[in-house]
């Protein structure tokens, strides 16, 4: 426990600051982010079995709707809350792991712009992904590898906790709700709940698979390396 501790003792700290300020104003970007995310993993389901993106959005509320016509719907409702897990598992490891953290950073940024160009209608929506986007984008350009690694982390480290969050939240403690798993069970079979705890219980085994072996031995972030980059 202690190597581990001294090992990854940055996103220890990183994970203790988001849940710390989770409920404040602080976060509300990020938490739409996440949104996001879970919205692309729908989109990009729908595309890959074939279907057609009719819409995309996201509201000020934190929450989001992906239309569409097409593809496979038992796919396209499940990718949403294991979609962005896996994303969010993604970005952590890709941030611990390599040094494309700036290349990654940009893709996130012209991805959300391109979703944006594509699909996006809704005035709220397209404010937050073009202010996004562009953002990151910025930071891909004119900030170094550490700054860009760091807040991967934080969207990694954010949008992996969030999901079983999500799920026990919406599908199993509040399951009258419109949710993916609701709508899974209208036209699958099964409860909302089932689903729900389906979804949890893989959810929670890829972040231990991730903790487990994805973290390596030390996932700490050199500090000398905080400069910013003029190139």
């Amino acid at each position: 426990m202690r190597a581990f501790v001294t090992g990854h003792w940055q996103l220890i700290l990183l994970t203790a600051i988001v849940f710390a300020l989770w409920r404040t104003p602080a976060m509300v970007p990020l938490k739409i982010l996440i949104v996001f995310l879970h919205e692309l993993s729908h989109a990009i389901a729908v595309l890959f079995t074939g279907g057609e993106i009719v819409d995309f959005s996201i509201n000020q509320n934190q929450g989001g709707a992906v239309w569409s016509r097409g593809g496979n719907r038992f796919i396209a409702l499940t990718s949403g809350y294991l979609g962005s897990l896996l994303i969010g598992v993604g970005l952590l490891i890709a941030a611990m792991r390599t040094n494309a953290d700036r290349m990654i950073m940009a893709a996130l940024g012209a991805a959300m712009l391109l979703i944006t160009l594509l699909y996006i209608r809704t005035p709220f929506a397209m404010s937050f992904t073009v202010a996004m986007g562009s953002a990151m984008l910025i930071l891909a350009w004119k900030f170094g590898h550490a700054v860009n690694d760091l807040l991967l982390r934080v969207i990694g480290l954010s949008s992996m906790f969030y999901v079983p969050y999500d799920i026990i939240s919406d599908t199993i403690l509040r399951s009258q709700l419109r949710s993916d798993a609701r709508m899974l069970a209208e036209e699958f079979g099964g409860a909302t709940i089932m689903w729900g705890m389906i979804w949890l219980i893989i959810s929670i085994g890829v972040i231990g698979l991730c903790l487990r072996y994805g973290l390596g031995r030390n996932s700490n972030i050199p500090l000398p390396q905080w400069t910013r980059s003029h190139t």
